[in-house]
């Protein structure tokens, strides 16, 4: 596997948060239609394969997408530790179930982003939302996307993650950093984004949501 080097510049952030303003939604969206399937996910690159699963197994979760408001901004990324059932050694962010006691995705996404990797949700200022991605393992994800000041400390829950890093929001954003693959799963080729960064592969759901991120601030 070939890993890419960085190639982009840094994001005009006061350009970002004005796009963010006008692009992000201002309330989790709620499932809508009868086809959970036409929201993004992982089926969006592969729409003649088969569902991943049904609609009646969907999961909720929500994910932190944590924009760290550098001069040159970056997005805090775990590294899932290798002992792990599900993604075991996967980038992510910060995130998992929606649980009974969480008020909603953003209550979910801060309280994982605490127990994950410590990270206090007093310096997390909400931005807005991402639509719902659907994950072929039977998620169905809300991304709150948040800037993050910087300051903070994280500690490391060693049982859920093996590592935290930051990677250029530049480089996130530029589409030519956005690579189609495919493997096989399940008996069938399947397609997904790739955005390989130095020694770190992010692939899957998680380049799935930062190009979902990418399409709406940036797409036309």
């Amino acid at each position: 596997m070939t890993l890419r080097e960085p190639v982009a510049g840094p994001i005009d952030m006061d350009d970002f948060l004005a796009r963010a303003r006008e692009r992000l939604l201002p309330a989790p969206l709620a499932l809508s239609g009868e086809d959970p399937f036409a929201e993004a996910g992982d089926h969006s690159l592969n729409p003649d394969h088969p569902p991943f699963h049904d609609r009646g197994a969907t999961r909720a979760a929500a994910v932190l997408v944590p924009i760290v408001a550098h001069h040159d901004a970056t997005v805090l990324l775990t590294q899932r530790a290798e002992t792990l059932r599900n993604h075991s050694g996967q980038v992510a962010f910060p995130g998992g179930k929606i649980d009974k006691e969480d008020a909603g995705p953003l209550d979910a996404a801060l309280r994982e982003a605490e127990e994950e990797i410590g990270l206090d949700r007093l310096f997390v200022s909400p931005i807005g939302y991402l639509p719902p991605y659907l994950t072929g393992t039977g998620f169905r994800i809300t991304p709150v996307v948040g800037l993050v000041r910087p300051g903070f400390s994280l500690t490391l829950n060693s049982h859920e993650v093996s590592d935290a890093f930051e990677t250029p929001l530049g480089f996130l954003m530029d589409a030519a950093n956005h690579v189609q693959a495919s493997r096989e799963w399940r008996g069938l080729q399947r397609s997904f984004y790739r955005m390989p960064y130095g020694e770190r592969d992010i692939w899957g759901a998680t380049a799935g949501i930062i190009r979902l991120l990418y399409d709406r601030m940036y797409g036309s």
